[in-house]
């Protein structure tokens, strides 16, 4: 049965979807199957491999409301083992939708059922926000990561998100686990970088990845070009980071 990992920050811009993305391609590329959702109405995941989500007729908003399987919504992509459960414009109105459906934090959860076994990963890419996207991602996950920007107001939301997590735990999903946190856009030359660094041992200590995500120019530009950056650029500093994460995170598998 797949690991179902969530990767939650309610802050934008933090390479949250940039990390969604890269650490499914390269488990992918380490052999494992991969399922990547994209939760998030923004659609940036489904962009990022390549699909223009405008011009697809269902996704995960389909699933999530019963009008279709999740076998059904589930795309191929360009690399070799990682499938796409992408996002579609239908998907920026469920959390209005769902506030009067049954067991509405649990849809999620519930479609993917079907699918589980067919994987060794499903990763969520969930959206930059506390709201019922977001609790769907956290009950239907066994483990969360946390893309956290090395900068300051980076560190001002993450009170507030760990309080979301032990709410979903305490009230919904009591076995839910914080994976750890992973320090993304990181230059070794800002000292307020090592600084940020330092708060969140104080956070999750003993729980941040070794594979810190540089600032660098190839990641910021492999989504235009539909490419997670193991197909853009797979030399660059950003390629090792991710590729050193996604060797981490197997490790951790493990000891499961």
């Amino acid at each position: 049965m797949a690991y179902l990992i969530s990767v939650v920050n309610q802050k934008g811009g933090v390479g949250k979807t940039t990390t969604a993305v890269n650490l499914a391609a390269y488990l992918a590329l380490k052999g494992r199957f991969v399922l990547l959702i994209d939760l998030d109405p923004q659609a940036n995941a489904t962009s990022g491999l390549g699909l223009d989500h405008r011009s697809l007729e269902k996704g995960v908003y389909e699933a999530l409301i019963g009008e279709a399987s999740f076998k059904d919504v589930v795309m191929p992509t360009a690399i070799e083992g990682l499938k796409l459960a992408p996002a579609t414009p239908a998907l920026a109105g469920a959390a209005v939708e769902l506030v009067d459906v049954e067991r509405r934090e649990f849809r999620l959860a519930d479609a993917l059922l079907e699918v589980r076994n067919d994987y060794d990963y499903i990763i969520i890419d969930c959206p930059p926000s506390l709201g019922l996207l977001t609790v769907n991602g956290l009950t239907a996950a066994d483990k969360v990561l946390i893309p956290v920007q090395a900068e300051y107001y980076a560190l001002e939301g993450l009170s507030q998100l760990m309080q979301t997590v032990e709410l979903v735990k305490s009230s919904l999903r009591n076995d839910l686990e914080v994976m750890g946190a992973v320090l993304t856009m990181f230059d070794a030359r800002n000292r307020l970088s090592a600084d940020v660094m330092a708060e969140l041992n104080k956070h999750f200590p003993n729980r941040i990845f070794r594979s810190v995500i540089p600032r660098n120019v190839r990641l910021a530009e492999a989504p235009s070009f539909g490419q997670p950056i193991a197909q853009y650029d797979p030399w660059s500093k950003g390629a090792k980071a991710y590729e050193g994460l996604a060797l981490e995170i197997i490790e951790l598998e493990q000891g499961y």
